[in-house]
């Protein structure tokens, strides 16, 4: 097998796996706090572990302070991420939580433009308004007929909660571009570090809280959708070009949505496959830059 075809097939089972992830968290019945907390402390003993045998934690050690002090302020956003993704699943369900997510690469661009006076394409813009047509059509906000209720306010924090996610998931994209590209394991195992230690003192679900059935969910996301999947995306990414890896990304919130409708029984319609499909469409615009010359 070719190298391009191990990160091919790395790539597919990670988001595959990465789409089970919404189950987890609804089927663990604890706090999104709690859920991160619990996800940050397996995740960075399996990490820790896996580091230890790869000889990976001196690295760790000697890294230089401007670095050390970005991974950490990435660890602080990533927690910040995980809890208002989690909040956003449990309000409003995985397949719009997902969908809304996949925003972040339009923040990444505007952020990056504001904070480094990048230039963006007047292309970018049409991209950003097909994206915010197609998550009018996911969340549902186009259907007139569902307002009724107090449903809806619900619905509108959830949302909230999964773009406010999705902006500080761009900043620690940010942030990781500007960090050593071979320090991957290292920034994720410093990013759960951190949520263990700024998670623990608003922790409702002590250890000894935790039912057995409670554990099993939380071992499987910090153990497989943080640490096993973590592991081969890195592993994989580096061996692909950008176009395929953008595109095979997007299997995240496929499988996602797959999840929610045969779990939960909750069929995404006609308008929210639309929605998607203009939110896909956007991101791999402005990913991959299509069309255009760049503009101030």
């Amino acid at each position: 097998m070719t190298p391009q075809n191990q990160g091919i097939a790395g790539v597919v089972l990670a988001q595959t796996v990465l789409g089970t992830l919404g189950l987890c968290v609804l089927q663990a019945d604890a706090s999104p706090l709690s859920v991160a907390f619990y996800r940050c402390l397996i995740a960075a003993l399996g990490l820790g572990i896996y580091a230890a045998l790869r000889g990976d934690l001196v690295g760790l050690l000697r890294l230089p302070g401007r670095v050390l002090l970005l991974a950490i302020l990435s660890g602080f956003l990533m927690v910040g991420n995980w809890v208002l993704f989690f909040e956003a699943i449990r309000r409003s369900g995985i397949s719009v939580a997902t969908i809304v997510f996949h925003v972040q690469p339009f923040l990444m661009v505007l952020v990056s433009a504001l904070l480094f006076r990048e230039r963006l394409r007047a292309v970018t813009f049409l991209w950003f308004g097909l994206a915010l047509i197609g998550l009018a059509f996911a969340t549902g906000i186009t259907d007139l007929s569902g307002m009724a209720g107090g449903g809806s306010a619900i619905d509108g924090i959830g949302i909230a909660a999964a773009v406010a996610a999705a902006f500080l998931y761009a900043l620690v994209t940010i942030i990781a571009k500007r960090l050593p590209r071979s320090g991957g394991l290292q920034l994720t195992l410093i990013q759960c570090l951190c949520g263990s230690v700024v998670l623990a003192p608003w922790l409702s679900l002590t250890p000894e809280d935790v039912t057995g059935e409670q554990w099993k969910w939380f071992a499987t996301i910090g153990l497989v959708h943080t640490g096993a999947v973590y592991i081969m995306l890195y592993n994989a990414l580096p061996k692909l070009p950008i176009a395929v890896a953008a595109v095979l990304l997007f299997l995240y919130p496929v499988s996602a949505i797959i999840v929610d409708a045969a779990w939960f029984r909750h069929p995404i319609s006609l308008m929210q496959v639309a929605g998607f499909f203009c939110v896909l469409l956007a991101s791999l615009g402005t990913t991959l830059e299509w069309g255009g010359r760049k503009s101030c």
